[in-house]
C-alpha cells in the first residue's frame, strides 16, 4: 500500500491480507504450519526462491500483516516482531552484534532493559557503558573501538527525559555504531525517530499499539539489510509473536492515532494541575514548559505523550500513601492502556537496579508514574488529589 497516504489511513488498512474468502476484517491465522502443493513449493519455499508461509514460528500471515502495518506506520522498510518488548531488545542485540563488542546505552531506561544489558549480555561477552540521555558529550566519550550500538529511550522511563536523536545518530555514525531507538512512549503517531536519523525503532507492543492490556508483544523495525540478522535470530530461537495476539495488535493500530493524541490532551491536563499543587515538589512531563527538554521534545514529537512523572516530599512512604489512595487509577506497572495506571518505580520497575543505579538515573523513592488513560480528567485529579490531600 502506498505510504503517500496517512497515518490514519494507514493504521487502519495497510498490511491486510485477504484469504480466499474477502475477507473484510482480517483473518486469524491459528495453525503450526502451512501445507505445500508440491515437493518443489516446499523446496522453494524454505529456499527462499518463492515467498509463503512455511512454519508459524517465523511465517504466519497474521504476524506477517501486523509487521506491514507497522512498519508503514514506522516508514521503515522491514518489521520482525517479536513475543514481547524485551524479546524484541534482546533480538537486536543477539542479531547484530558478538562477544567481545560494546554498548553506549542510556542509563535513563527500562529496568529490565538495564538487566538484560548488565547481567545477561555481560555474561556473553557483550559489554555495556551507561551515559546521560541528555548529554551526546557522554555518548561520544563512551565510544570504544568495538561499539557496535547505540540504545535510547526518548521519552525515558520513567523520568520522561528526551534525546537528541540527531545528535546521537550523527556520533554513533561517525564510529560506525547503529542507534537504536525505543519509541514505547511515542509509537508513529508522535515521533518517527527513523527520519531523525535512527537506524533501527523498537516497541514494546504491549503497551500504547494494543492499547487496551490484553496481549503482549514487540518489534523492531528498520532498513531492510540491517533487520536480516534480526529475523535470523527469530528464526532460529524462535521468540515468536503469536497469531492471536498479532490479530489483536492489529485491530489496536487501527485507533491508535485517536488514542495517542487523547492521552497526550489528558497528561498536560493532569501535569498542568499537578504542576500547581502544593504537596508536588516536581513534575516531569515533555508537554510542560518546566520540562528540561521541552523545546527538543516538540520539535522531535507532535505531542508530550501520555506518561507524567512527578515527586513529593516523603519518599516512598509518602508516594505509597499517593498510589494507596487510588480508586481510580490501576496499580500496576505496564502502560499504553485505555485505563490509567499508576506505579511507584522504584519498587517495581526499577526495583532490580541497585540503589547506585536508580540515583545515577534520577529515580528516587518520591517519584511516581503515571500512565494517564483515557477517562475523564477531572475523575482522575480527584484520585490524585485524595492521595496528595493525606500527605
Amino acid at each position: 500500500m502506498t505510504t503517500l497516504l496517512q497515518p490514519e489511513t494507514l493504521a487502519v488498512r495497510a498490511g491486510t491480507q485477504r484469504s480466499q474468502f474477502n475477507e473484510h476484517s482480517e483473518a486469524m491465522y491459528l495453525t503450526s504450519s502451512f501445507v505445500f502443493g508440491s515437493a518443489a513449493e516446499a523446496a522453494a519455499r524454505f529456499s527462499g526462491a518463492e515467498t509463503g508461509p512455511i512454519y508459524a514460528r517465523f511465517t504466519n500471515p497474521s504476524v506477517s500483516m501486523f509487521e506491514e502495518r507497522l512498519a508503514a506506520l514506522e516508514g521503515a522498510e522491514r518489521c520482525v516482531a517479536f513475543a514481547s518488548g524485551m524479546a524484541a531488545i534482546l533480538a537486536t542485540v543477539m542479531g547484530l552484534m558478538k562477544a567481545g563488542e560494546h554498548v553506549v546505552a542510556s542509563r535513563s531506561i527500562f529496568g529490565s532493559t538495564v538487566q538484560l544489558f548488565s547481567n545477561i549480555l555481560g555474561r556473553f561477552g557483550v559489554t555495556t557503558t551507561f551515559v546521560s540521555p541528555t548529554d551526546p558529550a557522554e555518548w561520544r566519550a563512551a565510544v570504544r573501538p568495538d561499539t557496535r550500538l547505540f540504545f535510547v529511550e526518548s521519552p525515558s522511563n520513567p523520568l520522561t527525559e528526551v534525546s537528541d536523536l540527531r545528535a546521537l545518530a550523527a556520533i554513533a555514525h561517525e564510529h560506525g555504531a547503529v542507534l537504536a531507538v525505543d519509541n514505547c512512549f511515542c509509537t508513529p503517531i508522535l515521533q518517527r525517530p527513523l527520519e531523525l536519523g535512527a537506524d533501527l525503532v523498537i516497541h514494546s507492543a504491549t503497551k500504547y499499539l494494543d492499547g487496551q492490556g490484553r496481549v503482549l508483544g514487540g518489534a523492531v523495525l528498520g532498513e531492510k539489510n540491517l533487520m536480516e540478522g534480526v529475523y535470523t535470530f527469530l528464526r532460529t530461537a524462535g521468540p515468536t509473536l503469536s497469531a492471536f495476539n498479532a490479530w489483536v495488535l492489529l485491530k489496536g493500530l487501527e485507533t491508535l492515532n485517536l488514542r495517542m493524541r487523547a492521552h497526550s490532551e489528558n497528561a498536560l491536563e493532569l501535569a498542568t494541575w499537578l504542576e500547581a499543587h502544593p504537596k508536588v515538589s516536581r513534575v516531569l512531563y515533555p508537554g510542560l514548559a518546566s520540562h528540561p527538554q521541552h523545546e527538543l521534545a516538540m520539535a522531535q514529537q507532535i505531542t508530550g505523550g501520555g506518561i507524567v512523572a512527578f515527586e513529593v516530599a516523603g519518599g516512598k512512604d509518602a508516594a505509597w500513601k499517593v498510589i494507596d489512595a487510588s480508586r481510580v487509577m490501576s496499580i500496576t506497572a505496564n502502560l499504553g492502556d485505555t485505563r490509567t495506571t499508576i506505579t511507584h518505580p522504584a519498587s517495581t520497575t526499577h526495583s532490580r537496579m541497585t540503589p547506585e543505579q536508580r540515583a545515577a538515573a534520577g529515580i528516587g523513592d518520591g517519584l511516581i508514574r503515571i500512565a494517564v488513560g483515557l477517562e475523564a480528567g477531572v475523575d482522575l485529579r480527584a484520585d490524585l488529589a485524595r492521595g496528595l490531600d493525606s500527605i
